[in-house]
C-alpha cells in the first residue's frame, strides 16, 4: 500500500482537495461507438439524465467525451472525427448539465485543442487529454497553451501510439513498461509546466488499457505507485477495460466477458489502484466505485493510524 499526496487541484474556477479520500469522476460517453456503452447516451436529453443520475449516485467530476479511443479506432488520425462533430455532440450536454446544476464540475475528454477551447468557454473546468498533448500538436493554439490561458485543471495520459496500432505493440517486461509509462508522464507534465501550466493544476493517468497488452495493464497496477515519484496525483482510469474481461474468461466458457459483465471485477481493480497511490477514479458505474472507495479509503486510514503510532 502507498500513502497518496494530499494536495489542491487548481482547476478553472476553483480548487478541489486530493488524497484525503478518493474523488468519483463519472463517465458520460456521448458517441455511437464506444467499447462500453456506444450509443446509449448520443441524444442529448438522455446523456443529461444520465449525468445528473451519476451525479445523485455521488459522482464528484464528470468526464464528457464525444469520440472514441477505444482499441482500433481512428483517433488521432487524420480520419478522426471533426472537431466541428465532437463540439455538436459535447456541447449541448455539457450546456444542460450545467443548467441544472451549476455546481457540476466538468471534465472534457478531448485531445483537439478547438474542442478544448469551446468547453471551457461553456463553463468546464477539467481537460481530460487522452493523449497526454501529443495527438493534436500543430493546432494553433494548441492545447497547452489554451489550458495555460484558461487555468484550467488538466489530466495528462499516458497513451502507447495511437489506437489502430495498439494491438501490434510487442509486448514489454514489467521493469520496462513502468519506465516507458514513467517517462512518457514526465515529458507530458514537462511540457505542461513549460507551457505555464501549474504543477498544481495537473494530474496524472497510467492510461490502462490504451496500448498496454493484456497483461501489461496488471504489471502497470502492481507498480502504480512508483509513478508518485513524479509528485503529482494519480487518476486510474479502469473500469471495465478489457484486460479484465479477459481475465474473466474461464469463467464465460473461455470467452472474454463482455463490458456488462466487468463490474465486479471493475470494483477489485479500483480497490487495488486505491491501494497503489490513485486519488480519483474514473469509471462507468459510480455507486460501486464510491463503495469500493469508501472502503479502501479506510484501509489507507488505519494504515496511516498505524503508521503515526510507530
Amino acid at each position: 500500500m502507498q500513502s497518496r499526496p494530499i494536495t489542491e487541484w487548481h482547476l478553472r474556477t476553483r480548487r478541489i482537495e486530493l488524497g484525503t479520500r478518493t474523488l468519483i469522476c463519472g463517465v458520460v460517453n456521448i458517441t455511437p461507438d464506444s467499447f462500453s456503452d456506444g450509443n446509449l447516451f448520443l441524444n442529448p436529453e438522455n446523456a443529461i439524465a444520465h449525468a445528473l443520475q451519476l451525479i445523485e449516485e455521488g459522482a464528484d467530476i464528470l468526464d464528457l467525451g464525444a469520440e472514441s479511443t477505444r482499441p482500433g479506432s481512428q483517433a488521432g488520425t487524420n480520419t478522426a472525427l471533426s472537431p466541428d462533430e465532437e463540439q455538436s455532440r459535447l456541447l449541448p450536454v455539457l450546456e444542460g448539465i450545467l443548467k441544472a446544476r451549476p455546481d457540476a464540475i466538468l471534465s472534457i475528454d478531448t485531445y483537439k485543442a478547438s474542442t478544448a477551447r469551446a468547453a471551457l468557454l461553456a463553463g468546464a473546468e477539467i481537460i481530460n487529454d487522452v493523449s497526454g498533448f501529443t495527438w493534436d500538436p500543430n493546432a494553433n493554439p494548441a492545447m497547452p497553451a489554451i489550458c495555460a490561458e484558461a487555468q484550467c485543471g488538466v489530466i495528462l495520459m499516458h497513451t502507447r501510439s495511437l489506437p489502430d496500432q495498439w494491438r501490434t505493440q510487442p509486448q514489454l517486461p514489467a521493469d520496462q513498461l513502468i519506465t516507458l509509462v514513467r517517462n512518457g508522464l514526465a515529458a507530458s507534465f514537462e511540457l505542461a509546466i513549460n507551457s505555464k501550466i501549474p504543477p498544481h493544476a495537473v494530474v496524472l493517468d497510467p492510461g490502462y488499457g490504451f496500448g498496454k497488452r493484456f497483461n501489461e495493464n496488471y504489471a502497470l497496477l502492481a507498480r502504480q505507485s512508483r509513478l508518485l515519484e513524479l509528485n503529482r496525483p494519480i487518476l486510474a482510469g479502469l473500469s471495465r477495460k478489457s484486460f479484465l474481461g479477459h481475465t474473466l474468461a474461464p469463467l464465460h466458457n473461455g470467452q472474454s466477458a463482455s463490458p456488462s459483465q466487468r463490474e465486479t471485477a471493475t470494483i477489485a481493480a479500483h480497490t487495488a489502484a486505491i491501494l497503489h497511490g490513485a486519488s480519483i477514479l474514473r469509471t462507468h458505474a459510480v455507486r460501486p466505485a464510491v463503495e469500493a472507495a469508501l472502503i479502501a479509503d479506510a484501509i489507507l486510514m488505519a494504515q496511516s493510524e498505524e503508521t503515526n503510532r510507530s
